[in-house]
């Protein structure tokens, strides 16, 4: 059997560029016919995706996947870290929960984690013929060296190259890339075939005598040095990203809070990213400005989110931000800080205990052991628009509220509103993702009222921009990386 070639992409830092290099040099391939497939060992995000197989896996995995033209796989993230507080985490294996750990017995509790690792290499070094490789933070956390498998740890068993990505934005690049290295052992400094420099903005020419000087003092290759690129879209693997692409004139103003355990808050990228919203998210001790609308995101502990928004004095400013006519839509944990009472009887995300909700909706939830994870297709009902999108969440909420849904599934009634229509909840994420179910979402916000033309409530297409963001993404290291020396190790 010809196995798949296997090429780790690893940074000096966190946000180095790792994803984005994956997505690019995935969607590169794919548009060269081959058959590429992503994979991440060990990923630790609040930002997920439901799977063609019933799964879970990081959400920059499922942009990653789309950029190959597949459909998301567990195997393309065996391990998922989903943090529930500073110390402890969700552990997911192979797209299903195991279980909370803290940080000490997850540490224990690796050795069983790279069987996973590796079996989902394993079974897809069988089906593809190239593998990329993203792995997690630094190679160069020495006091997470042992048993690790999510950098060198990996690498080392697969026996895979490795290039290293670094962030020249940040500043010290150099010393970036020669520190990472003098972190590593011999063997592992061996794997690394070259560098990658990431977000480089001015003329090259000023940096060549740097890049010359690395070559020489490494013996290491630079195999590309990539471009800022502004106003490029995708899906973030885990940090809020605050900037808008510029927007000359815009008709409705929406914020989110950021939560202290925010989850999936790439819900709101298709608001971020359309030409006539002005989205913003706004942390909780920051004052809250007017706004049409107000998101409250997804949460991976509901109850302490809850609890620190009102500290915050977040219910008294919504609730004023309600008496002035504006909106509120509540996605997920969001959803559920809108009824009367949370309850977490078996502590899935903290102390066992219940909280009382904002009390805006007549319901209850009940968080479960059992994680709901599924892609959900149906059909608004407060207008005649297909909606799709995902559920991932470890509660079952009930009450009068849930009379009046803001879906359908089939026949099942999903969500709830209030009878006012000021107020809205769901569990599905997603919900602005597609242009008819976005557009539907902003006209019950206020948009159509505020837009002075048609032409101003054209569809804008949120996927289609995703995968402009991917071949423009692609276009960019297909100029700027020396494909020549690539080669050689993905085909």
């Amino acid at each position: 059997m010809t196995y798949a070639k296997t090429l780790m992409i690893q940074g000096t830092t966190s946000d180095a560029g790792k994803s984005t290099l994956v997505a690019a040099l995935c969607r590169v391939l794919y548009r060269r016919g081959g058959r590429v497939v992503p994979f991440k060992p060990q990923n630790m995000a609040l930002n997920s995706a439901v799977t063609s197989d019933g799964g879970e896996i990081g959400r920059a995995q499922a942009v990653q996947a789309q950029a190959c033209g597949l459909a998301p796989h567990t195997d393309m993230n065996p391990v998922l870290l989903k943090p529930n507080s500073d110390t402890g985490c969700q552990v997911i294996i192979h797209g299903q929960v195991v279980g909370n750990q803290e940080a000490q017995a997850y540490h224990d509790y690796k050795p069983q984690a790279r069987e996973a690792v590796m079996a989902s290499w394993q079974r897809l070094r069988e089906q593809y013929a190239c593998i990329m490789v993203e792995g997690a933070g630094s190679p160069a956390e020495i006091n997470l060296r042992q048993n690790d498998i999510a950098n060198m740890g990996f690498a080392e068993a697969a026996d895979c190259p490795v290039i290293l990505i670094a962030d020249i934005d940040r500043g010290g690049v150099f010393a970036h890339i020669v520190g990472t290295l003098a972190l590593l052992s011999e063997s592992e400094r061996k794997r690394i075939v070259g560098f990658v420099i990431n977000r480089f903005r001015g003329d090259i020419a000023l940096l060549q005598p740097g890049l010359e000087w690395l070559e020489k003092e490494t013996g290491k290759p630079v195999i590309g040095v990539l471009p800022y690129l502004r106003n490029l879209h995708l899906e973030a693997e885990d940090s809020i990203i605050h900037e808008v692409p510029d927007k000359p004139q815009t008709w409705l103003r929406v914020i989110a809070p950021v939560l202290p355990h925010v989850s999936n808050h790439t819900d709101m990228d298709a608001l971020r990213m359309h030409p006539h919203v002005d989205f913003q998210f706004i942390e909780l001790n920051e004052a809250m400005p007017p706004a049409d609308l107000i998101v409250l995101p997804g949460s991976k502990n509901v109850r302490n989110d809850l609890a620190a928004l009102k500290s915050h004095g977040w219910q008294e400013k919504i609730a004023r931000h309600l008496r002035y006519g504006g909106k509120v839509l509540g996605i997920c944990g969001g959803f559920q800080m809108l009824g009367q009472k949370i309850h977490d009887p078996h502590g899935v995300e903290g102390e066992p205990g219940s909280s009382d909700g904002f009390g805006w909706l007549e319901m209850e939830t009940k968080l479960t052991k059992k994680k709901h994870l599924k892609e959900v297709e149906g059909r608004l009902a407060f207008t005649d628009v297909t909606v799709t999108g995902y559920e991932i969440h470890m509660g079952v909420s009930h009450g009068p509220a849930l009379k009046r849904p803001v879906l359908y599934i089939g026949t099942q009634a999903e969500g709830a509103m209030s009878e006012d229509k000021q107020i809205a909840g769901t569990y599905l994420h997603g919900v602005f993702d597609h242009a008819q179910a976005t557009q539907a979402w902003l006209d019950w916000a206020g948009y159509n009222q505020m837009a002075q033309t048609q032409e101003e409530i054209a569809h804008y297409d949120y996927v289609a921009l995703r995968e402009s963001s991917l071949d423009r993404l692609a276009d960019a290291v297909e100029e700027h990386l020396d494909w020549g020396r690539l080669q050689a190790f993905i085909s």
